[in-house]
């Protein structure tokens, strides 16, 4: 009898892939996501990263850093002979991706835009790279950690302006993930615009009145305590409505949403404790 051949997995972009043998070899472009890959035990199996993939520590210090997350040495790469490139449709660019689509048999593309994602994306790269039980049991623990959450209304309604950067400044739309992690506390995300999803911010003094809490994350730009105090003194805005956040715990996906959970949690417990 014919043996059955394994279900085809498919990535956020539609493409569909066989399992992949130990022999794979994995360059990730997306910081998250090579940390998840560690995590489900397949650092050996990873020959190429951006100086953006930081986590953990470590585990990534040897593996060969290539460029960032918009550009690479694509002459290092093929060098690198890798079978799979992860990559994400907001991290990285398309040029990018099709300059590897020439000798990288396996481009695997990611696009998370919620939290409930990452079980999808853990179950992805879990199937695809033979760790589907090390998957498993991320899934259980992500679960945990968002069964764990109080219900939003009960956390009590925030209307937050999460900023991403400054000159000019910035902020996440309603359909990122980012803006649905911080919704699941009962933090809703202002200033949506359906056709930009990082749209940038008037900050006029009925904004200033509005908004509950701003959010000052550590990255993609890392706000110093001395820009949230010029910010406080420029648009003569009350200090108790200025919140640091890690912006890690906000916006990575991966095995890093599950402590985001329990962040997130644990801020918004504060805060209303504070309020």
């Amino acid at each position: 009898m014919a043996e059955t051949a394994e279900p085809l997995l498919e990535d956020d972009a539609g493409n569909r892939f066989a399992p992949a043998g130990p022999e794979a070899r994995i360059a990730c472009f997306v910081p998250s996501i090579t940390e998840l890959l560690v995590d489900l035990g397949l650092k050996d199996r990873l020959v190429a990263r951006t100086r953006f993939c930081i986590h953990p520590a470590d585990a990534v210090a040897r593996i060969p850093a290539i460029g960032g997350t918009k550009k690479v040495s694509l002459r290092k790469l093929e060098a690198l002979a890798p079978t799979h490139a992860v990559l994400n449709i907001d991290e990285n660019t398309v040029e990018m991706a099709e300059a590897m689509r020439a000798f990288v048999p396996n481009l695997v593309v990611t696009h998370p835009l919620a939290p409930e994602d990452n079980l999808r994306l853990y179950a992805l790269m879990g199937g695809l790279f033979g760790k589907a039980a090390e998957a498993a049991a991320l899934s259980r623990a992500f679960e945990a950690a968002r069964a764990a959450l109080p219900p939003a209304d009960a956390a009590g309604r925030r209307d937050v302006l999460y900023f991403i950067w400054k000159e000019p400044w910035m902020t996440v739309s309603r359909d990122t993930y980012i803006s649905a992690m911080l919704g699941l506390v009962g933090w809703q995300t202002t200033h949506h615009d359906p056709d930009v999803r990082y749209p940038t911010v008037d900050l006029t003094p009925e904004t200033v009145a509005a908004t509950d809490l701003f959010l000052f994350p550590t990255e993609p730009y890392e706000f110093t305590r001395a820009e949230v105090d010029a910010f406080l003194r420029d648009h003569d805005c009350p200090p108790e409505k200025a919140l640091p956040v890690d912006g890690e715990y906000c916006s990575w996906y991966g095995s890093r949403a599950i402590a985001g959970l329990r962040y997130l949690k644990d801020l918004a417990q504060t805060e209303r404790t504070r309020g």
